[in-house]
């Protein structure tokens, strides 16, 4: 007895060194392209000043707009989607509590109770006993498995490494939905701004058919000018109500993001003043990027558990050791069930090596190979859409702001031609065609105005997001003890 428990010992010690081997490769974060020193689309840009205040946590109060502060914290606790990936996220972190179990003994309980009649013909079979008779049995198994290879250290390192980049798309999501609302948010002032505009320019064309109609009963205009009067009318009825139209579905997809019935939620009209401007916002430094970024931190730990699965793949190769136990009572009569003499018990080592499998080991090292070459390659396009993102949107603000100017300068330029238009008709030293071609250029310059404007708002919304909302990668949480440490990206 004494040789076997010293055999057993060893065997124990043996697979508790083996437990420090590992044949996951030792994880480094991929490289990408050098981040440039600045933005290229930056030169000339207007930053934030002082240039410390960046946006954190709810960034949208940067637009000073009480109803999208409201509109924003609602979408945070009511959004069905942002539900769905918290959801996920606690998936996620029970999958890791489940992959850690695995680390541990196994211990289980059982008791049976059976009455069985033995086969006469059974090799087991003893003519002297009985051949019905009862089995009663109470015993505990132990089983535990010996991580000689690492195989279960990196499921863990996996399953932490998944759970992270969950978390990431949580943030991811939420910083899109709240982007999302405030884009829509804007959208949904910009159509008050041209429905008013539009609603003002029917009651213009209203009046001017009226003039033209008393005109041409006095026989000062002719037939043409009041049938051009009144498709000018119809035209902007018809402008008018399409707009309404788009607000209506505008509001419609808000309701959705609070996680509201469209049937419930109203807003009221509140015009975008052309007079606002979108607040400005510090890019910061393009090496920063990578720090600020949710889905990018995202597409990191996947990489990362993409490492510990290849880890896993290797140490199929190997043999499983693993050690067994029981204990327990078992008797033909339940009445000396708990005495001494129906002990029985059995310990010993295991070791389950596959000789044969027909390349299924080689395949599935192949293929976890080939996911982790996937996802580096997801990684490293998420970094460069990044700076395109960042790229695009502060190009836009630039322009856009250029735009802003020469736009005003036409609205001007519209008015006062149309203003002259009106006179020289009056006058009847022009033809109503040209109030037409005045008055649609006015109402084009109006509209290109306020469509300016929303895009600039939104391009600013999009920038925030580019940004990462003031997100930062110490946000995901932390993973200690995992045998394969995340690399902060």
């Amino acid at each position: 007895m004494s040789g076997a428990r010293r055999g057993l010992a060893c065997v124990v010690c043996a697979c508790g060194l083996l437990s420090a081997c590992n044949f996951a490769p030792h994880y480094t974060r991929p490289t990408t392209e050098p981040a440039p020193p600045a933005y290229q689309e930056s030169a000339g840009w207007k930053t934030a000043q002082p240039a410390d205040a960046g946006n954190r946590g709810a960034w949208w109060e940067i637009f000073n707009d009480e109803r999208l502060d409201a509109l924003e914290n609602q979408v945070t606790v009511s959004n069905q989607n942002i539900k769905a990936a918290f959801a996920r996220l606690q998936q996620a972190r029970a999958q890791t509590r489940i992959e850690r179990s695995f680390l541990f003994p196994t211990l289980t309980a059982a008791a049976r109770g059976v009455r069985e009649r033995q086969s006469i013909n059974s090799p087991a079979y003893t003519p002297t006993k009985p051949a019905t008779g009862n089995d009663f049995t109470l015993n505990a198994d132990i089983s535990y498995e010996f991580d000689a290879w690492g195989r279960i250290r990196n499921l863990l390192a996996a399953a932490r490494a998944s759970e992270q980049a969950s978390a990431a798309d949580l943030a991811t999501l939420d910083l899109g939905t709240h982007a999302e609302l405030a884009a829509d948010y804007f959208t949904l002032r910009s159509e008050d701004t041209q429905q008013q505009l539009l609603d003002r320019t029917a009651a213009d064309y209203s009046g001017a058919l009226a003039l033209t109609q008393n005109l041409f009963n006095g026989g000062a205009a002719a037939l043409s000018d009041l049938d051009q009067a009144k498709a000018q009318l119809q035209t902007a009825l018809t402008q008018a109500a399409d707009n309404r139209l788009q607000r209506a579905q505008t509001e419609h997809a808000i309701a959705v993001l609070l996680g509201e019935s469209p049937s419930t939620l109203h807003l009221e009209a509140m015009p975008l003043q052309l007079e606002v401007v979108p607040p400005a916002v510090d890019p910061g430094l393009p090496s920063a990027l990578l720090e600020r970024r949710p889905d990018i931190a995202a597409a990191e730990r996947r990489v990362a558990a993409a490492n510990a699965q290849i880890g896993v793949a290797r140490a199929a190769y190997f043999p499983v050791f693993s050690l067994s136990a029981l204990a327990g009572l078992e008797s033909t009569r339940i009445s000396n069930l708990l005495t001494a003499p129906s002990r029985t018990w059995s310990v010993g080592p295991q070791g389950v090596l596959t000789v044969f499998d027909g390349g299924l080991h080689r395949a599935q090292s192949a293929q976890a190979q080939a996911a982790y070459d996937e996802q580096v390659a997801d990684y490293r396009n998420a970094v460069l859409a990044a700076y395109q993102s960042v790229e695009d949107n502060i190009a836009a603000l630039r322009e856009l702001e250029e735009e802003s100017v020469t736009e005003a300068a036409a609205v001007t330029a519209t008015a006062g031609a149309l203003e002259q238009a009106q006179f020289r008709y009056e006058g009847g030293i022009a033809t109503y065609l040209e109030i037409v071609v005045a008055e649609n250029a006015a109402l084009s310059a109006r509209l290109a105005a306020a469509d300016i404007q929303l895009r600039r708002m939104v391009a600013s919304v999009q920038l925030v997001r580019a940004l990462g909302g003031g997100w930062n990668v110490s946000a995901v949480p932390a993973a200690p003890g995992a045998s394969v440490a995340p690399a902060a990206p």
